[in-house]
């Protein structure tokens, strides 16, 4: 989990200027400053259900949301207002985001599941919030099987591609809300971006 954040800090502070937030760089730090803080923590207390490491990663991901959403609406604005004339750089820029957006889905998905983590782990809230194929039938999963934060990146893959559930289904109506959101970001930023990206080719 902490490598693929620091890959999406990266990719946030690469994003140009004109489709970041004007202290963008100060931002980065924050979210690096916050993942240390969730490595330091230790990544067996998460598992514990550690109240500190909670808070400070989902602290982290609302200011990654928050971060990423400002550049995705610069980035519509501008694909409506036709400012961008690069389709090289408008297709980096709109993967980087889109990327950006899989995985911090994929961190709420991990992040609030059955409580998080922790709760999981201790069997904190027996109902869960997706019903994992393995779930389902005893056969399908190894011993002791319990999701991990790549199950959830890949519901976010998924989702963000398919614009629909393809291998966990939702359960909890926040998860379904989460599910449809992220269906119709993507759905709106991809084709914005292929669209603008096709007219400046021609």
């Amino acid at each position: 989990m902490a490598m693929v954040v620091l890959i999406v800090i990266f990719l946030q502070y690469l994003l140009p200027s004109e489709l970041s937030l004007p202290f963008q760089k100060m931002v980065c730090f924050v979210e690096a400053l916050l993942l240390a803080t969730v490595i330091l923590l230790g990544s067996t207390r998460i598992s514990r259900h550690h109240f500190p490491s909670r808070a400070a990663g989902m602290i982290l991901t609302t200011i990654m949301t928050l971060s990423n959403t400002g550049s995705a609406v610069k980035l519509i604005d501008q694909l409506i207002s036709a400012s961008i004339t690069n389709a090289g750089r408008l297709l980096w820029s709109g993967g980087s985001i889109w990327l950006t957006n899989i995985v911090i889905f994929s961190l709420w998905y991990w992040d609030l599941d059955r409580g998080g983590p922790g709760a999981r782990a201790q069997d904190l809230k027996e109902v869960p919030d997706f019903l994992f194929p393995q779930m389902s039938d005893e056969k399908y999963a190894a011993p002791g099987w319990h999701p991990t934060f790549f199950d959830y990146l890949y519901i976010s893959v998924t989702n963000a591609s398919a614009f629909s559930p393809t291998d966990a289904m939702p359960l909890g109506r926040w998860a379904k809300l989460l599910m449809m959101i992220q269906s119709l970001t993507s759905l709106l930023m991809v084709g914005l971006v292929i669209a603008r990206a096709v007219n400046i080719l021609h």
